[in-house]
């Protein structure tokens, strides 16, 4: 008898825990369909089938969800998902690149230089977003600020164009026009066309 009620116990146990498989075969469904209107160009229903399945605790939910805001142009909402998928992943680097979008198409630059510094604190030495940092602060017409980022760029990429084109200006912004030369140079090998590089050595010359 106690053998029966021990088995009684444990199927009762078995029948209230909730069953992991069917949700997650449910999501995976939402995400597949959500995918498929992206590509088909219907960004409002990719949206609408993620929202049926939305749950706030979920990064990837709020991640994607941020994306396909941003893409439909709802910019409030994009950063309401992509600073949820931020608080629930703050060591991860790719919810602060998706939270720049929004951010650069509201021209929230303070911003955008606050996100990539608590990036650069986890990754610093992310390609990317020492770029942008360079590029930022060269549209501004603040080289000195610009020099560091795009230096570490063109040490860990050095024959990458764009960033040697950047660096280059950037150096001929600063006055330091033999370093400027080397990397119009340089720039020219990378792309001998390059009209902006050769229009930098002709400032030079």
């Amino acid at each position: 008898m106690e053998k029966v009620m021990i088995r009684l116990m444990l199927l009762a146990l078995l029948l209230s825990m909730p069953l992991v498989a069917p949700g997650q075969e449910v999501l995976r469904e939402a995400f597949r369909s959500s995918y498929e209107a992206e590509n088909a160009g219907e960004i409002g229903k990719a949206i609408d089938v993620l929202a049926e399945v939305y749950e706030p605790s979920s990064y990837e939910l709020n991640l994607r969800l941020g994306w396909l805001n941003y893409q439909k142009g709802n910019m409030e909402q994009s950063m309401v998902y992509y600073r949820r998928a931020v608080d629930l992943k703050p060591y991860a680097v790719e919810p602060k690149l998706g939270l720049a979008y929004p951010y650069s198409a509201m021209a929230m630059w303070d911003e955008i230089i606050s996100l990539y510094d608590s990036i650069l604190k986890t990754d610093p030495q992310n390609s990317l977003v020492n770029y942008r940092m360079g590029l930022i602060f060269y549209n501004r017409g603040q080289y000195d600020r610009a020099d560091p980022y795009l230096e570490k760029v063109v040490n860990l990429y050095p024959f990458d164009y764009d960033s040697l084109l950047l660096f280059a200006w950037n150096k001929l912004m600063m006055g330091r026009t033999r370093e400027a030369k080397v990397l119009f140079q340089k720039t020219l090998l990378a792309n001998p066309g390059d009209e902006s590089a050769q229009r930098g050595l002709n400032m030079i010359r």
